[in-house]
């Protein structure tokens, strides 16, 4: 059990700009997420409080949030249990997201303008910059930064809240994966076929790379739920 106190305390970052509630949900989420909380542990709220040094009503917020995003569920005489994230959720999320990328994706092409064209080949570029010089936060940022493009020029403002509501679930798996100087390489010349096809107006080229590029993504992302024993 003190090993679960030590990795919330280690994800608790109280430097943000944000209220302490916030801070703890975003630590007891990353830990759960993580898997090191692991499925079927109990939550006390007062052992938690007294290891943080803060009152209970963060802790509160924190499994309240935890509990509407299905993290966490309340067992009747027993109390809050963790469920987690397994990799039959993460084969869902990038099911999903292969719909809605390649939705979004076909939708921004058919918005574009030549000016956003060149904005967004800047943007790739600028990527590979920062790849080359093996700026590894500034190039997550980076790709944070393309999706986001491409979510904003499909005009779909309902599709970008659902996806971005999805991949919070596996961000710090993908963050692990994208670490990988291999696979920001790779990335990075997807997104550059990505782009390819929504300049050639090639839907089919689109659908293959969106599917391949999230499909990569996944490998990645469940190698690691495999070496964390997520099941």
């Amino acid at each position: 059990m003190n090993d679960i106190f030590e990795a919330v305390k280690l994800n608790l970052d109280v430097s943000q700009n944000r209220s302490l509630k916030e801070s703890v949900y975003q630590a007891f989420r990353k830990t759960i997420i993580l898997g090191d909380i692991p499925a079927g542990v109990r939550i006390n709220e007062m052992e938690f409080a007294d290891v943080l040094n803060i009152s209970r009503t963060p802790i509160r917020y924190a499994l309240k949030k935890l509990t509407e995003e299905n993290l966490v569920e309340h067992v009747p005489r027993i109390g809050m249990m963790v469920k987690g994230i397994r990799i039959k959720d993460a084969h869902e999320i990038y099911d999903i997201r292969k719909a809605l990328d390649t939705l979004a994706t076909i939708k921004a092409m058919e918005n574009m303008t030549s000016e956003d064209y060149c904005e967004l080949e800047a943007l790739l570029e600028y990527g590979e910059q920062l790849n080359a010089l093996d700026k590894v936060d500034e190039v997550l940022q980076n790709f944070s930064d393309f999706n986001a493009f491409i979510y904003e020029k499909s005009e779909m403002l309902r599709l970008r809240e659902i996806v971005t509501d999805l991949q919070t679930y596996l961000v710090y798996f993908r963050d692990v994966a994208i670490r990988s100087s291999a696979r920001r390489s790779i990335a990075l010349e997807e997104h550059w076929l990505i782009l390819k096809g929504m300049k050639n107006n090639d839907i089919p080229l689109i659908t293959m790379m969106v599917h391949d590029h999230l499909d990569r993504s996944l490998d990645f992302i469940l190698a690691e739920m495999e070496r964390r024993r997520l099941g």
